[in-house]
């Protein structure tokens, strides 16, 4: 194990790489951009990751997720980067939550004594309810502020939320107007962009869930335009900003 982590070791050191081992964060959403943060957090050495998904791999994820391949469509994103990140790091250790994220999860990563959250909810209501609840509880947490509608990842950066500097983007202005209502206005590390939010033609469809403990929601979904870069590269950028987090750097 020694020799996988050994690159990392060259500029972090061997203290702090055994140091990584015993951190422990929670990925929610397994797509473009929490796909690409659950495998850098693993490459780097991180110690346990909580993966957290409901869903399952459709052809339109092809040209911008990780894990989504022709021979994987159909298949959980849990049970695929359990497979995956435990060919990475056999010793890493891996616990799935294939359900809708809802607040009655919420407890569970208090008792698993999660060091880090890496949030790529797309949904505006789950988001919400576990930005405030990572805020109210003290948990350090980043969030991605969408890498949809967009295409050139030199426009994202790494801020607080009260930092953003395009507030007018929909979906970030509806995160802040959502987290306002509840005096959150600072604390939280984000990955936002300064580029311009562009879709060729707005699609929107009625999305109906049922979590595993029954719980039923509907909502209306807004189909984003999805590019092969920006999405992977925000994820980049969360496990970067994690790692330097935990270990000092």
């Amino acid at each position: 194990m020694e020799e996988i982590f050994s690159r990392n070791s060259l500029y972090w050191g061997s203290d702090r790489q055994k140091l990584l081992s015993g951190f422990c964060t929670a990925v929610f959403g397994l797509g473009g951009v929490g796909g690409f943060c659950a495998e850098m957090l693993a490459r780097a050495g991180m110690g346990k990751l909580i993966l957290v998904d409901f869903d399952i791999v459709s052809p339109s994820n092809i040209n911008r997720q990780i894990a989504a391949l022709n021979s994987t469509v159909g298949m959980k994103k849990t049970e695929l980067f359990y497979s995956r990140l435990k060919d990475i790091n056999p010793n890493i250790e891996l616990e799935l939550v294939t359900d809708f994220y809802s607040d009655k999860l919420n407890e569970m990563f208090i008792s698993k004594k999660t060091d880090f959250i890496a949030d790529a909810i797309d949904t505006i209501r789950s988001k919400i309810s576990l930005l405030e609840y990572a805020h109210n509880n003290g948990i350090k947490v980043i969030s991605s502020m969408g890498a949809g509608n967009r295409i050139n990842p030199e426009k994202l950066y790494i801020s607080d939320i009260s930092e953003i500097r395009d507030k007018n983007a929909p979906f970030v202005s509806n995160v802040l107007y959502q987290l306002k209502k509840r005096d959150i206005t600072s604390g939280i590390a984000v990955v936002a962009s300064d580029e311009k939010p562009f879709v060729l033609e707005k699609i929107s469809e009625l999305e109906q869930i049922e979590t595993n403990s029954g719980e039923k929601m509907e909502f209306k979904k807004i189909v984003p335009s999805s590019t092969p870069f920006v999405a992977s590269v925000a994820g980049i950028y969360m496990a970067s900003y994690i790692v330097r987090e935990l270990l000092n750097l």
